[in-house]
């Protein structure tokens, strides 16, 4: 099995067996700037991201993480995760899919921005491999990293109170585009 072939569309079960296969990644290999895209698995978070413009995430340093870069008018910017409510978007999955509530956050997202790092990064066990896993600091939320090639990762948004994990791919990009 192959990421291609999860990509666009597999399940969780399928998803979760290919991670498995998936080497660890140290936390020094995550240090940059990620594109982010979320693998469709039938989680009620499938598309949300992308419909609030997610870019990716930012790995300045092991203390220093940007977790929700998003595509701003004026370039990516920083969201703060603790106005982001997930809680609501686990509870009402289909609320913040509908394309007028998205315009509406979309445009009140830059109100949410930060230049302050939201979360760190740790080397812990997860589905019985330890790998590079990014903590949130003020949500109950860790994502766990496994390697799909030198440039390119899966992650695992294992969330307090969620069935399954969300299931995202990041692949390594300059930030301002290269």
């Amino acid at each position: 099995m192959t990421l291609q072939e999860l990509e666009p569309a597999t399940t969780v079960e399928r998803a979760l067996a290919y991670f498995d296969t998936l080497q660890p990644v140290t936390v020094e290999q995550m240090i940059g700037s990620w594109r982010g895209n979320g693998l469709v698995t039938g989680h009620p978070f499938d598309g949300q991201l992308e419909g609030l413009g997610w870019w990716g995430k930012q790995f300045v340093n092991p203390e220093e993480v940007h977790p929700l870069v998003m595509d701003g008018p004026h370039g990516p910017f920083s969201l703060n995760p603790s106005l982001v409510p997930l809680e609501l978007d686990l509870r009402y999955p289909t609320l913040f899919r509908r394309t007028g509530v998205q315009r509406v956050m979309r445009r009140a997202l830059p109100l949410l921005r930060t230049k302050r790092p939201a979360a760190r990064l740790r080397m812990a066990e997860y589905r019985g491999v330890v790998s590079a896993t990014m903590v949130y600091d003020t949500k109950p939320v860790n994502d766990h990293f496994r390697r799909v090639d030198a440039r390119t990762v899966l992650g695992a948004m294992d969330q307090r109170n969620a069935v399954v994990p969300y299931l995202f791919v990041l692949r390594r990009e300059d930030i301002n585009g290269g």
